[in-house]
């Protein structure tokens, strides 16, 4: 052992103690099949990607990246505004940048809260000085356009939130006809697809949305590390309009998005290095996005769905959302029944498959299973590996002979 010598005046040199030596070795890591409501396996060649050579995050082929994100995002979002970017970080970044960006103090802000990212909306715009109208509706269920349209014309909040899939509860919330009475209320309607987008029909421009944000680790097939999100112009026009300053710097879109050009003929500049090894990723899953085509890539999201519950189904297990338009294709939530120790499934489904099955989250702790159907995953030998999986567990219980 060595003592370093190369002490600035006036400093003692100690010699290296071995006590917190970091970890040795290659880092090894276990195969398994994510089959749980994310992340998600990702695709190989999105991983692949991300081991090309780094560049600086603002050089010119870098910024094209950027560029090529950008498209594929309007693409994802079915939109033509150019103001599309992924935000450094997971879903929760995207969450709380546009809750940032798009409600000023003392606004207030309609949440559609059934389940726990709805809750976390309520908490986030709280600590943005927001007065929140927290508009519940119990654990598996939707709300219906009667019952936000009464809720807008009273409130004529600023913004209303909803989640397009709700992973804790297995709910796919409709956007029917929102966009044109928040339209009638002065409102900007803001969206969570986190678990849904490239899974389920999103249609941005068509359908009146004007805020979107989601997570790349799901359906996109990408490492967690990305959050997509789009602004419309009602929405770009409110941040530009706000009278107090975005409260985080590190989340203020009027800076953030100039890194990305929504400035555009004005210079980009720096704000935070760029995600060089992330963005990689992004653009070639949404690469991948572009050549499967989306309607193809919905189909298959419904395909394995339906595959799953036929074999659900066939177990005498029942689905935890009653209605069947309400029930999110991307992640599958099971009632678990009288008896059966749901733990213990899952557990076995580790063990035995390496097969990832989850647990309620939230609202319905202890009384579902989550079954992800996302993205690479979304696939039929995935499909009847988790049906494997659940039969031999529920074997071992009784449940089934």
């Amino acid at each position: 052992m060595s003592a370093f010598t190369s002490a600035r005046p006036g400093e003692s040199t100690p010699a290296l103690s071995d006590a917190h030596r970091g970890p040795g070795g290659v880092l090894e890591i276990p195969q398994r099949f994510l089959m749980g409501p994310g992340p998600a396996n990702a695709d190989p060649r999105i991983l692949a990607a991300q081991s090309l050579p780094l560049l600086g995050h603002m050089h010119p082929p870098f910024i094209k990246i950027m560029d090529e994100v950008q498209q594929g995002l309007r693409y994802l979002f079915q939109t033509d505004s150019k103001y599309t970017l992924c935000a450094s970080g997971t879903g929760h970044a995207g969450m709380e940048m546009a809750i940032a960006n798009l409600v000023e103090p003392g606004e207030t802000i309609v949440v559609g809260n059934n389940g726990i990212w709805g809750t976390r909306v309520c908490d986030m715009a709280e600590r943005f000085g927001a007065n929140v109208v927290n508009l519940q509706t119990p654990a598996g269920t939707s709300f219906s356009l009667e019952t936000l349209t009464a809720a807008l014309k009273e409130h004529k909040p600023a913004v209303l939130f909803l989640c397009q899939g709700e992973s804790s509860t297995g709910v796919h919330q409709s956007l029917a006809g929102v966009g044109d009475v928040c339209r009638e209320t002065g409102t900007l309607l803001l969206v969570d697809t986190v678990c849904s987008l490239g899974g389920v029909p999103l249609y941005a421009d068509e359908w009146k949305v004007d805020a979107i944000y989601s997570g790349s680790q799901k359906c996109l097939s990408a490492p967690p590390g990305a959050a997509p999100l789009m602004f419309g112009e009602r929405a770009q026009a409110k941040l530009k309009a706000r009278k107090t300053k975005v409260r985080s710097y590190y989340l203020d879109l009027n800076l953030v998005g100039n890194y990305w050009g929504w400035d555009a003929p004005q210079p980009r500049a720096y704000h935070h290095t760029g995600m060089t090894s992330m963005w990689y990723a992004m653009r070639e899953a949404l690469a991948i996005v572009s050549e499967e085509g989306l309607d193809a890539m919905w189909a298959r999201h419904e395909a394995v769905h339906k595959q799953l519950w036929e074999g659900l189904g066939a177990m005498g297990l029942q689905p935890f959302v009653q209605n069947p338009a309400d029930r999110l294709l991307t992640v599958n939530t099971i009632k678990v029944p009288e008896g059966v120790d749901w733990a213990a499934v899952c557990a076995n489904a580790m063990a035995k498959f390496n097969v990832e099955i989850a647990g309620g989250l939230g609202p319905t702790a202890g009384q579902i299973w989550r079954v992800g159907l996302m993205g690479y995953n979304a696939r039929p030998a995935n499909v009847e590996l988790v049906l494997a999986a659940f039969r031999d567990g529920l074997k071992q219980q009784g449940y089934i002979k």
